[in-house]
């Protein structure tokens, strides 16, 4: 059983919306990942030229080990999508029949075609048709408990062209609540003869174990787990599949990772959007290294990326603030 274009180990940072966007997936890129995969695009919004949308797939386009996730609900625009972003040197392209978010879904998009499997297959159909790269599915147990229906989807979509699925252990209805069940990715594992991915709950070594025995999936994909450590693939990689081990920062370190990692945001957004979405990392930046309150407060209110970083050094490594400054 091979995954496409032999990606190794199979240890992937799964899509997030508005956070693995292009500097992330760079920085987790570097530490050591099989896979990293770029933030949903709308296959219209792409062929609109939407602004924003493709700047979410750039790292996608010829770099190795990078895969690009496409959405939508008719098969030409998907088709169309998928031919320009291949065509742009993507290596690897992935549908979207996993995405919970309302917004999604009401556009009879993202996990709302497990409602409809046979649409969902016209999709999948002619997205492998339009595209020499290959073609992988992500998408959850099914619509409800009374719609499992992921096992059935899978073998279909493996017989239209499909090479690896990735399966978060729960349904759309479940949304992120209760625990993924890894165990019911087993019952996807048996329907078919490629790759799949167990996604969910995953946060370290120890989860990684554990989905991979429950499920008998051949790899694991990890979203929130990172937030504060991109390491964190890598370190899964080296425990579980004996990679090398990932250098995990520390100290003055891990100051200069979180402020090469905030100005390649600001580089990529500018400095008035760059600013507003480098918050959230850098305040997983702070939760990981146990900032105080007050550290926390500041850096997230300053109102400048000169003052984030003077601030930074204090919360991050108390001890080499005047280094810093």
């Amino acid at each position: 059983m091979t995954f496409p274009l032999d990606i190794t180990p199979p240890v992937f940072l799964a899509p997030m919306a508005g956070i693995t966007d292009l500097p992330t997936r760079t920085l987790v890129a570097q530490f050591g990942a099989g896979l990293v995969v770029s933030e949903m695009i709308a296959s219209g919004e792409w062929l609109t030229s939407r602004p924003g949308t493709r700047e979410k797939a750039e790292l996608g386009l010829g770099v190795e080990g990078t895969s690009v996730q496409i959405a939508g609900r008719e098969a030409g625009p998907m088709a169309e999508a998928a031919r320009m972003i291949a065509g742009q040197g993507a290596r690897i392209i992935d549908i979207n029949m996993g995405c919970p978010a309302k917004k999604v879904t009401q556009g009879a998009s993202g996990s709302a075609l497990m409602k409809t499997p046979d649409h969902a297959l016209r999709l999948i159909e002619a997205v492998v048709e339009a595209v020499d790269v290959p073609v992988t599915l992500k998408t959850r147990l099914g619509w409800d408990d009374d719609m499992r229906n992921a096992p059935h989807i899978a073998s279909r979509a493996e017989a239209a062209g499909i090479t690896m699925i990735t399966i978060h252990g729960r349904t759309r209805c479940q949304f992120y609540k209760g625990c993924a069940d890894w165990a019911a990715i087993r019952d996807v594992v048996d329907a078919v003869d490629i790759p799949v991915v167990a996604n969910g709950d995953i946060t370290d070594t120890s989860t990684s174990r554990q989905a991979l025995a429950q499920s008998g999936a051949q790899g694991v994909m990890i979203g929130r787990g990172i937030q504060g450590r991109p390491w964190l693939l890598a370190q899964i990689a080296h425990d579980i599949y004996g990679t090398p081990a990932p250098v995990v920062p520390q100290g003055r370190d891990f100051l200069e990772m979180a402020l090469g990692h905030y100005d390649a945001m600001l580089q990529f957004y500018g400095t008035k959007l760059g600013l507003r979405v480098a918050r959230k990392h850098l305040g997983w930046y702070m939760d990981h290294a146990g900032a105080t309150d007050a550290a926390r407060r500041a850096v997230l209110t300053a109102r400048s990326p000169e003052e984030t970083m003077i601030l930074l050094p204090n919360a991050l490594d108390p001890d080499q603030q005047d280094a810093a400054a």
